[in-house]
């Protein structure tokens, strides 16, 4: 069983999972499992050129930037699983949390942080009676959110990213995954306001 389980390894999916990853070095994180479902192959950073993003150097390629990404992740929090080669099917809630089904395999989770685009062509089942139009989007582009209340779209089913109803833009995905993590983090620690910072 894990804690969290998070679905998409673009920004607001890679961003939730490091910030994640740095908290599971507290206390109060101790014992928790996180991982995250890193299929990348729709993310719209495929062909991202990023000039205007504050920390990454002009030119930068969002393909690229995926993959480090990761590797940022694999060398900093290796408790954090990545699994990679599968993409999410069908959720489905239990008495316990969630059942996510891959292409491959099942997992059981007690929360879910969906981090996918916000393309029509979401095909998770159970995840249908969400789906809405996108309200920050171009009517004719036929972009979705999923509706959700702050990214939770019912108890420890979040939401994050452009798919939470966000303007397609790199920062605001990021810290729409880091929003995400830190309410995580505050379950974590009881209900208290939390947030991970590293110091020199």
């Amino acid at each position: 069983m894990l804690d969290t389980l998070i679905i998409g390894g673009g920004a607001a999916g890679l961003s939730c999972a490091l910030i994640l990853g740095s908290g599971l070095q507290k206390p109060f994180a101790q014992g928790k499992k996180v991982a995250i479902l890193s299929h990348q192959k729709t993310s719209h950073l495929q062909n991202a050129l990023f000039n205007n993003v504050l920390g990454l150097k002009p030119g930068t390629l969002g393909k690229d930037l995926l993959e480090s990404g990761k590797e940022q992740l694999a060398e900093l929090y290796p408790e954090v699983l990545q699994i990679e080669k599968e993409k999410a099917t069908a959720i489905l809630q239990t008495s316990d949390g969630f059942l996510v089904t891959t292409n491959k395999k099942e997992y059981l989770s007690k929360r879910v942080v969906i981090a996918v685009g916000y393309t029509n062509l979401l095909s998770i089942k159970g995840l249908e009676n969400y789906i809405k139009p996108h309200p920050k989007a171009a009517l004719e582009k036929n972009r979705i959110w999923l509706e959700n209340v702050d990214h939770l779209i019912k108890e420890n089913l979040y939401v994050a990213g452009t798919l939470a109803g966000w303007r397609s833009q790199f920062a605001i995905a990021s810290g729409s995954g880091a929003h995400v993590a830190t309410d995580i983090l505050t379950l974590w620690n009881n209900g208290k306001q939390t947030k991970v910072h590293d110091k020199l």
